[in-house]
């Protein structure tokens, strides 16, 4: 029992509040923070500039430019389409190019498809 949640914790990092996160969601948010900060240098915009336009604080905008998972979605969607690539977010899981959910719908897929058998009349009433 001691060995899994010692491998469970090698795949896990700590947030701020104590509970724990699977690392490569940790690194997955860095990274986006990371990529939003990018992309609003780049378009010339300070953070006080940014988080106006987002309708928050220039501390929250610091904390989702580090990554910090507490940011709630829609303020991420927010600074999204003030850089102008909102379609990014509404084309993140597109269920037509859900590679993993086909595959599990199509292992469901029937091997063959019958005709439903009718009962002959029986000529009772």
């Amino acid at each position: 029992m001691e060995h899994s949640n010692a491998n469970k914790r090698s795949y896990m990092s700590a947030k701020a509040d104590g509970s724990i996160l699977p690392t490569p969601v940790a690194r997955a948010l860095v990274k986006l923070g990371h990529d939003l900060s990018m992309a609003r240098r780049r378009r010339k915009l300070t953070q006080e500039s940014m988080a106006e336009r987002i309708q928050t604080s220039v501390a929250t905008l610091r904390r989702l430019e580090k990554g910090d998972p507490r940011i709630p979605i829609g303020t991420i969607a927010q600074a999204f389409f003030v850089l102008g690539e909102l379609n990014k977010i509404s084309d993140m899981l597109d269920t037509a190019t859900d590679d993993i959910g086909l595959s599990l719908m199509n292992e469901q897929l029937p091997q063959r498809v019958r005709r439903k058998s009718r009962k002959p009349p029986t000529g009772a009433l």
